[in-house]
């Protein structure tokens, strides 16, 4: 399983707890404001509003404080202007990490994001060193029988199909994101979570439990600064290290 996967569902487990519920709903809703601001406040005229939208109700943020975030982001009330930006780095062993950020500050996000990468053993990298090394994708994760996913999801644009633990990881090109999520629904399929994420094309082993457990850190730390909107790494750990690693 790679980075992708296996770091999205650690941070689904992490998000749990109310600290790091409430993180989210912040990020999430700053997302929403620069979708807002950038294409409007119509859905169905906005697919970045729409995917962000459907992704913050998944999350459970309450349908007036989305709302309210919108208005912000179109002007309709007083808001921050926040500027899209992203920063390049290597974890312990090699791993690449990439790191999209939304910030009223950028010298502010700049200078924390440096301090979390040299003091956990990281290093921050130019521009263009890393990016090279991940795509954007649509990657939906679905319960369900191997041949109803298969069906729902090839006719609607799916590029791949593979096992991820109990669920079955669908991954689409981002403009056959929105169909293949209603294709999975209109089939009555449980979709466990879905979004628009950064995929590795090529991933590096980690296989000691220390310098696993030192990647993981580094990770979650950078996902826990407030301007940091996303965390993409390439690492592949086996379960058996992953879990000797988080056991500690």
């Amino acid at each position: 399983m790679s980075g992708h996967s296996k770091w999205a569902t650690i941070k689904r487990r992490k998000g749990a707890n109310d600290a790091k519920r409430g993180k989210l709903f912040a990020k999430l809703i700053r997302q929403v404001e620069v979708a807002a601001r950038a294409g409007g406040k119509d859905l169905d005229a906005n697919p970045a509003l729409r995917t962000i939208y459907q992704k913050a109700r998944d999350n459970s943020v309450p349908l007036d404080t989305i709302e309210r975030a919108i208005k912000r982001g179109v002007g309709e009330l007083d808001g921050i202007i926040y500027e899209q930006a992203h920063y390049e780095g290597y974890a312990p062993g090699g791993v690449a990490i990439y790191i999209e950020v939304l910030t009223d500050n950028r010298n502010r996000t700049s200078s924390e994001i440096r301090t979390v990468f040299t003091r956990n053993g990281g290093t921050l990298a130019e521009p263009g060193a890393v990016a090279w090394q991940f795509e954007r994708k649509g990657v939906v994760l679905v319960e369900g029988a191997e041949e109803e996913v298969m069906t729902a999801s090839l006719e609607a644009g799916a590029e791949d199909l593979e096992v991820d633990g109990e669920l079955w990881r669908v991954t689409c090109e981002p403009s056959a994101y929105q169909d293949l999520r209603a294709a999975l629904e209109k089939a009555n399929l449980q979709i466990d979570s879905a979004d628009l994420t950064m995929i590795a094309q090529q991933t590096v082993p980690v296989e000691s439990p220390d310098k696993a457990k030192a990647v993981l850190k580094l990770l979650d730390l950078l996902d826990d600064l407030d301007d940091v909107n996303g965390v993409f790494a390439n690492f592949d750990i086996p379960d058996e290290v992953l879990a000797n690693s988080m056991s500690e």
